[in-house]
């Protein structure tokens, strides 16, 4: 069964949607983004169509995402989740990701560069990068708002552009 409460963000940002299994977080988008639709079976369900649920997860994900909007950056006590249906490439992908320091940013290239490198191949798509990591079903703590496009410029966001410029100034991260 998937569970799933809503959390009220601060001003500038979308309010988020988490999902779960009942034990582990499974989902974590902004409200009204592209996210909304992308990770549930029924992309016409509205939020309160589901089962919404106290569950510690959701507990946890909030106490962590306080802490985050707060300032605070500490990703040692992040809940934890689970990535369903992601293929190895995907988890490859974000486990890059996942790695990004807190306030700063990396290119699609930059990833692409490492993959290359960990596959032992001359070429990798940044655009086949592009598509895993806006695959990425547990935005913020797998910060892939702070991957940008060539040059340190700010492109699509599944989130929401406007989410993920906030949150580059919330991280006081450098973009174009």
């Amino acid at each position: 069964m998937e569970y799933r409460c809503k959390y009220k963000t601060p001003p500038l940002f979308s309010d988020i949607i988490m999902s779960s299994n009942g034990s582990e977080l499974t989902g974590l988008w902004f409200e009204d983004s592209a996210d909304a639709t992308k990770h549930h079976k029924k992309q016409t369900e509205s939020f309160f169509d589901l089962q919404q649920n106290d569950l510690k997860i959701f507990a946890q994900t909030a106490l962590w995402l306080n802490k985050y909007f707060a300032g605070q950056n500490k990703l040692c006590d992040a809940p934890k989740f689970v990535l369903v249906n992601a293929t190895p490439f995907r988890l490859d992908v974000l486990n890059i990701v996942s790695k990004i320091p807190y306030g700063k940013t990396i290119t699609y290239g930059d990833i692409a560069k490492q993959l290359q490198k960990k596959y032992g191949i001359k070429k990798m798509s940044a655009r086949a990068v592009g598509e895993a990591v806006g695959w990425n079903p547990i935005c913020l703590i797998i910060p892939c708002h702070r991957v940008l496009g060539t040059d340190g410029k700010l492109t699509g966001y599944v989130g929401g552009l406007n989410n993920k410029i906030e949150l580059l100034k919330l991280e006081k991260a450098i973009f174009n």
